[in-house]
């Protein structure tokens, strides 16, 4: 818990540009107050290491179709859904990224949804859970590689070369690596079957990353010291090598699919609403999700990561993507969270930093609208489990997990059990700069928690 010596009113604040807002905002409060929660009993964390899945194959099936910023292990979405979703027939994920529990889901035949607002992340997702014909994809990739092979030895067997417009992209790409995406992309450009179309393209995507200048590792738009190492790649070899791969792990997922289960993707924000037509309240079984640990900008930069192979793929605002998550939008006043010891945090960070406060608030803000809108779409019994992270904001540790647990409480449900696993496997950098200042780094999270609740 924090200090709460360390605490003032949320209407001391000495920041006139803060609590100028705030005295506006004085008759909504009293809403907040009557609903801060704060746990009667004490809140338990279970460590439990059989939940690190240290050696486990994190990708079988599709989920080895496309690398991604701090994805969910699949091993943690599996595990979640046998204990919590044996009778379950419909899973949501509010955050779904690349569609980790979508899978697990129809591995487990039941039907999912997913949203998210990064549309490479729906791509993926997409193709991942799309189920195809392998006959009719051999067919597209015995065609693609006696393209390639014509090519290779007559460059005037190229048909298309689609190269789209692309910031700094000689920054980025050298010449031939531009020249060699743009062929691979006019072939694309040129399949009129929908679902092979969107196979090529995350195949794609990832050579589109592999054959930039981005530094190895690194989520950020960050050029490599060696990038002229990669001016003369085997673009095609990378593209045709993760054909393979997703063919192989595509046919997997299809003969351990149970049942007839499909997965639906889209593309609304559960800041604002969850639509009626798409998922009727109180129709969700469970749901399994890895949401955001804060604002992208200072954590996990989803947006940066995929821009370029968004703006490749022709998807429109690609550089806007991180500012669209949520806390994208920093706000300029404090409101009053329904969590007491978020609003705790908020005022232990106000003192030491008002600008980087902002930034908790602006994230928690959104954070608090998406939980009451997906709360309301869960059936009474039904359970909500969010595998999150705590981060570290100017030295101070936020305690997210029992936040969640607590937004969760003020809507409507109960806490069934937090689970602590170290997370060996996840996808994240070793360092981060939660400062956004270039050179100030410090270590990223080393555990998960796996946060359960249970509508009542």
């Amino acid at each position: 818990m924090i200090k709460k010596e360390r605490s003032a009113s949320l209407h001391q604040i000495e920041s006139p540009e803060i609590s100028s807002d705030n005295r506006a905002m004085e008759q909504g409060t009293t809403e907040a107050n009557e609903a801060e929660i704060d746990y009667q009993v004490a809140y338990h964390r279970i460590y439990d290491d059989t939940w690190d899945f240290r050696n486990a194959n994190t990708k079988e099936y599709t989920h080895c179709f496309h690398a991604y910023p701090a994805m969910m292990i699949p091993q943690v979405a599996r595990r979640i859904i046998e204990n919590f979703g044996k009778n379950a027939r419909l899973l949501f994920d509010p955050y779904c990224g690349t569609g980790t529990s979508l899978v697990e889901a129809n591995l487990h035949g039941i039907n999912a949804i997913g949203t998210d607002i990064n549309p490479l992340a729906r791509l993926i997702a997409a193709v991942k859970t799309t189920k195809i014909d392998i006959q009719v994809l051999d067919t597209f990739l015995q065609n693609f590689n006696n393209y390639i092979f014509k090519i290779n030895f007559e460059v005037e067997n190229v048909n298309s070369i689609f190269i789209p417009e692309i910031r700094n992209i000689d920054y980025w790409f050298s010449k031939s690596n531009q020249i060699k995406l743009g062929i691979l992309l006019g072939y694309i450009e040129n399949i009129h079957d929908p679902t092979i179309k969107n196979f090529f393209k995350v195949a794609l995507s990832e050579t589109i990353r592999e054959s930039s200048y981005i530094k190895p590792g690194e989520f950020k738009l960050v050029r490599n010291k060696n990038w002229k190492q990669k001016n003369e790649l085997d673009v095609f070899g990378i593209m045709v090598n993760k054909l393979i791969r997703n063919k192989k792990g595509l046919m997997e997922f299809q003969s351990a699919c149970q049942n007839n289960s499909v997965a639906t993707i889209c593309d609304f924000n559960t800041v604002d609403g969850i639509p009626a037509n798409i998922i009727e309240p109180s129709s969700i079984d469970i749901v399994v999700t890895s949401p955001p640990y804060g604002d992208s900008r200072t954590t996990v930069a989803y947006g940066q990561y995929s821009r370029l192979a968004n703006e490749w793929l022709g998807f429109k605002e690609a550089n806007q993507v991180d500012k669209m998550l949520m806390g994208g939008q920093k706000r300029k006043y404090i409101p009053l969270f329904k969590s007491k010891l978020l609003n705790e945090v908020v005022q232990t960070i106000l003192q030491e930093d008002k600008e980087r406060a902002k930034d908790v608030i602006s994230f928690y803000e959104d954070y608090e609208k998406s939980i009451a809108n997906v709360s309301s779409i869960i059936k009474r019994g039904g359970y909500v489990c969010y595998v999150v992270g705590n981060r570290t904001v100017k030295g101070i540790t936020i305690p997210n997990d029992e936040i969640t647990a607590q937004l969760f409480v003020s809507n409507g449900f109960s806490h069934v059990k937090t689970i602590v696993r170290n997370i060996p496997n996840k996808r994240m950098p070793l360092k981060n700069s939660p400062s956004n200042i270039v050179g100030e780094t410090a270590p990223t999270m080393k555990n998960e928690y796996i946060v359960v609740c249970q509508k009542t």
